[in-house]
Order: C-alpha cells, then sequence, then structure tokens
C-alpha cells in the first residue's frame, strides 16, 4: 500500500538539511530503484522553487511498504529526523486515484 509521510521543519532547517541532504536522497533513490517511490519533495518556505535563505518548511513522500508499521520505521530512521531537521512527522495511508 502506498504512504504519505508528511514532515514540518524545526524553524531555521536550512543548514541542518543541507549536512543530512545526500544520505537522505540516497535512501529516496533507493525507493525510487526498487519501484516503491511515487513522489518526494520540500515544501518551500515562499512561493518559489528556489526559497534561498528562506528555506523550507517540511517535505512529502508517497511511497510504498507492506505495512503502516513498515511506513513509520522508515520514517523514524530518516537522516532529518536524526539530524533534527523535521520538528513532526506523520505518516498515513495513502489511495492513489489519478493519474
Amino acid at each position: 500500500m502506498w504512504y504519505a509521510i508528511i514532515s514540518e521543519d524545526v524553524e531555521g532547517s536550512l543548514e541542518k538539511r543541507r549536512t543530512a541532504r545526500p544520505d537522505h536522497v540516497a535512501r529516496l533513490t533507493a525507493l525510487r530503484d526498487e519501484g516503491r517511490l511515487l513522489i518526494a519533495g520540500p515544501h518551500p518556505a515562499v512561493d518559489s522553487p528556489d526559497p534561498g535563505p528562506a528555506g523550507f518548511t517540511g517535505s512529502l513522500v508517497v511511497a510504498e511498504f507492506g505495512s503502516l508499521e513498515d511506513a513509520r520505521t522508515w520514517a523514524d530512521s530518516d537522516p532529518y529526523v536524526e539530524a533534527g531537521v523535521y520538528e513532526r512527522v506523520s505518516v498515513k495511508p495513502y489511495i492513489r486515484v489519478l493519474p
């Protein structure tokens, strides 16, 4: 089943994101290569594809896991969690309707 992992950043997370990003992206790339990643990306803090020093307010990942528990375990071990980027992470089942 698909799961939405919705994360909200701590205030001033940009430098922490930069430091942990290579490991974070590597995990997402592994999901993609396994055919389990639907979409992933950050939420810019301003209405721009390049928010610059404004940074980001969180992230969204929609990926396939065997169970809600598996999705939560994966989310809890994200390098951004370990680096203190995220203040809060929610994991919810997701039903893909379109496209």
